[in-house]
């Protein structure tokens, strides 16, 4: 297994759905730490890693997920929820969660349709999977909401679903490669350069809100003059983006992204034959895209691994990812002349 797909697995492991991310942060400041690389949380909780006193570029990618969060206590003793981001429903039918309480107590559970028995409702597979409609099954001898609250589980405590891993022939599956898959290569790439660090003016910032919209938008050294985003790529109908190859973003949602940066990412993709595509993409939005609106004065630019099914059961593939952190050190190269 290569080491970025290892580096993918353990994080993927450390449940971090947006509003609680300090437990994967924690390990990725321990595990920068122990290769001699700077760590600093800024206010927000997002962490910089960088070893040069005045950073010009900036890496940045997020390490918050899709999830959920309790919403409130049913009769019978079960959850009601609320989405945190846009978790597509019918994916996480009937997978495993856990529920984390804010004194640290973790119980288990199962997303599912109210009433989901087939042989007492013949209209189980016609509904529309939406909040209203799902539950969380709670796996503990609860009868009523009194017996809940007995176990100290209350409305605002996070619920995590299971990441469901699995590596095979070269592909990644599991929930969260957006973004954890750019994380590993990040994390990856970092420890192949920690010698190097302390001369270039280079800092990775990794991201706790882009899931909820504001991840990016605050935080960044003060010297930074170029923001390279690195965020999944959009593999499906109407683009370009393949699993095998890092997706070059020209556009998203929120605009243009830089032409300067995006053309020289272009370029050293095809001087270091690394595979590649461009692409738009029509319903998307970044830490860049934060960054810009709170009215930062860089450049932005866009690039990620190809992620088939995004917010659903995703895959990506072991040479996207390294072709990914190919064109990150290829443009810190080309930049700094190292």
């Amino acid at each position: 297994m290569e080491r970025v797909v290892e580096i993918l697995r353990e994080i993927l492991e450390i449940p971090s759905p947006t509003g609680y991310t300090r437990e994967v942060l924690s390990h990725i400041e321990k595990k920068l730490g122990g290769a001699g690389i700077k760590t600093r949380y800024t206010n927000k909780g997002a962490l910089l890693a960088y070893n040069h006193p005045e950073p010009e570029l900036v890496i940045a990618g997020h390490v918050d997920t899709l999830g959920a969060m309790v919403k409130g206590i049913l009769p019978d003793g079960h959850l009601s929820f609320t989405r945190i981001g846009g978790l597509l429903l019918p994916t996480f039918e009937g997978e495993y969660c856990t529920i984390i309480t804010r004194s640290g107590k973790r119980f288990r559970g199962t997303l599912l349709l109210r009433n989901p028995s087939v042989h007492v409702n013949r209209d189980a597979g016609k509904k529309e999977r939406k909040e209203e409609n799902m539950y969380i099954r709670l796996d503990a001898e609860v009868e009523k909401k009194e017996d809940t609250e007995k176990l100290g589980i209350r409305p605002g405590d996070f619920v995590a679903f299971d990441p469901k891993f699995e590596y095979v022939n070269g592909f990644v599956k599991a929930h969260f490669l957006d973004d954890k898959a750019s994380v590993a290569v990040m994390i990856d790439l970092l420890l192949e350069l920690a010698d190097e660090l302390e001369k270039l003016p280079v800092a990775f910032f990794f991201s706790p809100y882009e899931e909820v919209g504001h991840g990016g938008s605050a935080g960044y050294p003060s010297t930074t003059r170029e923001l390279l985003v690195v965020d999944m790529g959009v593999v499906g109908e109407g683009v370009y983006g393949k699993e095998t190859a890092v997706s070059i973003g020209a556009k998203d949602s929120s605009g243009p992204y830089d032409y300067e940066m995006t053309t020289k990412l272009i370029e050293l993709a095809e001087k270091n034959d690394i595979p590649y595509v461009v692409d738009v993409f029509p319903y998307y939005g970044s830490d860049g895209s934060a960054a810009l609106r709170a009215g930062w004065d860089f450049r932005v630019a866009l690039i990620g691994p190809g992620v088939h099914a995004s917010h659903g059961m995703e895959r990506t593939h072991v040479k996207g990812l390294l072709a990914t952190k190919e064109l990150i050190r290829a443009y810190i190269e080309d930049k700094f002349g190292v």
